[in-house]
């Protein structure tokens, strides 16, 4: 059996295994069986990685089997393996092994754990059938599959009402994104007359300057296609507009937040842009768009993740602001950039919200930093993780000699973003360090808020439950007597893999990824490649090689600043710009604008139908007013019903009167 088949159905076998045996195979074997199914798929998938790398391996597909054959609609379940398939390979299955093993000791007290991991890899192959997909109805399969899995990780906790609107919100959210795919894969069928993606991409250059009609209007036929297929990536992706479902996806267990925010389904709106590339590459208007909506979701994340206290919130929004780096660099034609950013993003991320997870553990449940505070010397390992988490994606490093991941990813996409020369690409540049700086002022603040200063422990009503005292009986004694705690070695090993990946993907990928020559032989095709953009990232002028050191470093000072010399600083300045820190902390009110015009009016709707239409009409006239009919025949009739005999000769009389009558009258008839 070829590795690739072995990569994405292992992980389907396990979560069949599990979640039907569940109880009766029992907590260990489950997780043994997903967990270990994950390990050999993260196995197989470097040697496929690697043998891109080295230019040994090519890109191949391998079929599965005959799927649909419907008239003109004809395609076969096969998997795709390129450069592309590959880099998402290690993402997804490094990512997803790491999630399976902390969750032994993070998820090790919770009775239904067979039913998690079962989700987990029921997950990780949704995203392994999108990233492998060779036509689109398959890369649909994948990313509805995806969307299913997130819906029940993210409501994993059903029992927490909160837990259940997140996960009904993220459903919705992405349902009005995937129409948005759907009408475009319906449009690109029309237009091409196959779904098959190699087919697809080949006859792409050639339907550019044609029209077609959509909605009444004449409009260019590649700009609408590929502005449907993007609703759906700004749905995936969690673009401005479709976000609103990311932040409340953390209602699910910390393990989920990592696979969702750092391997699978937020990457797959990037991954879909960066495969159909050569479609985008068409229309000019379609790239301008996903350059903006990239920007501005950059900018407007960032903004909302300054204010945010609970610890998982903080790097959600750290999530979307990255994912908005990755659409402005796709929408400038850096494909590659885009890629590598998500490449090195998967282990910084997943390593802080891993690194979360263990503060989290450690601090009782506890997720609000404002009750943390002096955890470095208590939780060492996790605090050093976490630091090297925050070096990366803040990009701490020096030009000309190297840095940590985000260094090297991050920089080439706002390098390659002034490179471009375009209006829309200065205004991706100059966004993308505005929001490098404050990426750096929000993360130095967590680190700080965290695991620096005088613990603030005891104001927790987690520690205050645990130590079974209050604020006023701890007195001066902050801590409470509370004895933070290490997590356990499943727990570590993890965050300490993914630390050196933070440390050193960057510095080894780089030249394969963005480089010129380099980029052009790995990538072979995979994606569109433009080799001058990649070569003038290196003509780019000294200054704009150093905004996002300058960022970096003016959002550390700014912490420092606020955070170690006069503390009260951050409350002075909040109540100063009162409005503008509102408007951060509400999230721009975007979710009280949707509740304004979707919610409410939905409601509306649905109670007018319920109350006007089904109760007083359908139910009144229908079984209701039946029913009601019949009782009252019922009542009349029972009068009859005395049981005395001359109630019934009376009854018979007037019965052979009447008939008597009609007999009678018919004769004169």
């Amino acid at each position: 059996m070829n590795s690739i088949t072995l990569i994405v159905f292992l992980p389907l076998l396990a979560a069949i295994v599990a979640g039907f045996g569940n109880r009766v195979l029992g907590n260990v074997p489950a997780k043994i069986i997903t967990t270990g199914a994950l390990f050999t798929a993260c196995g197989l998938s470097w040697p496929i990685f690697i043998g891109f790398l080295s230019g040994a391996s090519s890109a191949e597909v391998v079929p599965v089997m005959t799927w649909i054959v419907s008239g003109d609609l004809t395609f076969d379940w096969a998997l795709r393996v390129d450069a592309l398939t590959a880099v998402m390979l290690v993402v997804v299955t490094t990512v997803s092994a790491l999630v399976h093993l902390y969750s032994w000791g993070y998820m090790d007290e919770d009775p239904d754990q067979p039913r998690f991991f079962a989700y987990l890899s029921l997950f990780t192959f949704a995203m392994l059938m999108l990233v492998t997909a060779n036509n689109l109805v398959q890369m649909f399969f994948g990313w509805e599959g995806v969307g299913l899995a997130s819906y029940l990780l993210i409501g994993f906790w059903f029992k927490k009402p909160s837990a259940n609107a997140a996960a009904i919100k993220a459903f919705v959210v992405n349902r009005v994104g995937d129409l948005g795919f759907m009408l475009g894969i319906f449009g690109t069928f029309l237009v091409f007359g196959t779904v098959s993606i190699p087919e697809i991409l080949e006859a792409a250059p050639a339907m550019a300057g044609s029209s077609i009609t959509f909605a009444g209007m004449r409009l260019d036929t590649m700009t609408i296609i590929c502005l449907l297929l993007f609703v759906g990536a700004m749905g995936k992706s969690a673009q401005l507009g479709l976000h609103t479902w990311l932040p409340d996806a953390m209602e699910g267990p910390t393990p989920v937040s990592a696979l969702i925010h750092a391997a699978t389904m937020v990457t797959a709106g990037v991954f879909m842009v960066c495969r159909l590339s050569p479609m985008f590459e068409t229309s000019p208007v379609a790239l301008m768009v996903v350059t903006i909506v990239g920007a501005s979701t950059a900018i407007f994340a960032a903004t909302v993740g300054l204010v945010q206290h609970d610890i998982k919130r903080v790097i959600a929004y750290s999530t979307c602001s990255q994912l908005g780096y990755m659409f402005f660099a796709a929408g400038v034609g850096a494909y590659s950039a885009a890629m590598f950013h998500l490449f090195t993003h998967a282990f910084f991320k997943a390593l802080l919200f891993l690194g979360a997870g263990s503060v989290i553990h450690a601090m009782h449940h506890e997720q609000d930093m404002r009750y943390y505070g002096g955890l470095r010397k208590e939780i060492p390992l996790t605090f050093w993780a976490m630091m090297a988490g925050t070096l990366a994606i803040t990009g701490v490093g020096i030009v000309g000699l190297g840095g940590f991941a985000g260094f090297y990813s991050k920089d080439a996409i706002i390098e390659v973003a002034f490179a471009s020369g375009t209006e829309v690409g200065q205004f991706a540049f100059f966004i993308g360090v505005l929001a490098a700086l404050l990426t750096s002022f929000y993360s130095w603040r967590l680190m700080f808020l965290t695991f620096w200063g005088t613990p603030r422990w005891i104001q927790s009503e987690h520690i205050q439950h645990s130590v079974h005292k209050t604020p006023e009986e701890a007195g001066a004694d902050q801590t409470g007597g509370y004895h933070p705690h290490e997590s356990p070695v499943s727990m570590l090993i993890p965050l300490g893999v993914l630390a050196t990946g933070a440390v050193f993907a960057g510095f080894l990928f780089h030249n394969q990824f963005v480089e010129a020559a380099e980029g052009a032989a790995f990538w072979a095709g995979s994606l569109a490649f433009d080799e001058h953009l990649m070569h003038e990232i290196h003509n780019v002028p000294m200054w704009v090689k150093l905004s996002s050191t300058v960022a970096m470093l003016t959002g550390l000072g700014t912490a420092i600043f606020m955070y170690f010399y006069g503390k009260d600083r951050p409350a002075r300045l909040a109540a100063t710009f009162s409005p503008l820190y509102k408007f951060f902390f509400n999230k721009w009110y975007f979710d009280e604008l949707y509740h304004l015009i979707f919610i409410r009016p939905a409601f509306w709707l649905g109670r007018l139908f319920w109350k006007t239409g089904d109760e007083g009409m359908i139910d009144r006239f229908g079984p209701n007013g039946i029913a009601s009919v019949i009782a009252s025949g019922t009542g009349v009739m029972k009068r009859f019903q005395s049981g005395y005999l001359y109630t019934y000769a009376l009854v018979m009389l007037l019965g052979l009167a009447a008939a008597a009558t009609w007999i009678i009258v018919q004769g004169a008839s």
